[in-house]
């Protein structure tokens, strides 16, 4: 089959019934998570039709200039929802100022990485590949982050007398550190390990699905899902040490010191 199936506002509208039953059973169960359902509905829906429009302007204007003020706001934004996930984040503009720096190098890199390589599109800017690939590499590198930076700040409080004792017996920040970290990172690459393992039997992904919608043959589709995968496994793995490893820095000090006070005020408690 050849082409695509197009769809009208109205089986749009058909899909959104889902959602409002889920709205209900919210309701019915008293979760009261229906209103935060229903707003995350209706944010999705704006936010891909304005990127909708937004790529459709960058594929008629093939420009480098725009692509990164693209995939700049696409980082900034990123950065604010890792943020806003975690309960013990580091104070002032660090746990922003740290995801977002892991998100944009590994996220970066990977993807420039795949763009004159594997992909090798003319010009390597085009964003009808750049833009959907740092999306997809993104959206699961700041994934990675948000949860390794979690596991850190809530273990490093949780551990806070372990790690103590180990710091006053000699070791350095690294070794007193060391189990959290390692659970950190377990935390973080979870997910996309989860994912690999179960693509291809339990779920057919998103990127694939489409593109065999879209009439691209099977084994073609594959091909890209398996790149993909390899490429947001890196991006994850780069993130998520970095960001790791730079709030080990940031909650301990120069004399190998923990610094629990370096957390947001009133969060610094088990």
């Amino acid at each position: 089959m050849s082409g695509y199936i197009a769809l009208a506002p109205a089986d749009l509208a058909l899909g959104s019934l889902l959602v409002l039953a889920n709205a209900g059973l919210s309701l019915g169960l008293q979760l009261g998570i229906h209103r935060r359902l229903l707003v995350a509905a209706c944010r999705m829906v704006i936010q891909l039709s304005l990127m909708g429009l937004v790529l459709a302007a960058l594929f008629s204007h093939v420009s480098p200039l725009w692509t990164g003020l693209a995939a700049l706001f696409m980082v900034l934004f990123a950065g604010r929802e890792a943020v806003a996930r975690q309960d013990r984040p580091l104070a002032g503009w660090w746990s922003f100022g740290l995801g977002t720096g892991a998100m944009t190098m590994a996220a970066s890199l990977v993807t420039l990485f795949a763009l004159t390589t594997a992909l090798g599109p003319d010009p390597w800017y085009d964003p009808r590949y750049a833009i959907p690939l740092l999306g997809m590499i993104l959206g699961n590198t700041m994934t990675g982050v948000s949860l390794g930076l979690h596991s850190l700040c809530n273990g490093v409080v949780l551990r806070r007398s372990a790690v103590e004792a180990r710091l006053m017996l000699g070791a350095t920040r690294m070794e007193a550190l060391g189990p959290v970290i390692r659970d950190s990172l377990r935390s973080a690459l979870m997910p996309v390990i989860n994912s690999m393992a179960a693509t291809g039997v339990v779920s057919l992904p998103g990127m694939m699905t489409g593109q065999i919608l879209g009439g691209v043959a099977p084994m073609e589709a594959v091909k890209y899902q398996i790149l993909i995968m390899f490429l947001i496994s890196g991006g994850t793995g780069l993130g998520a040490v970095a960001a790791v490893l730079g709030g080990m820095h940031r909650l301990t000090d120069h004399r190998h010191r923990l610094r629990l006070d370096r957390l947001s005020p009133g969060k610094t408690s088990a």
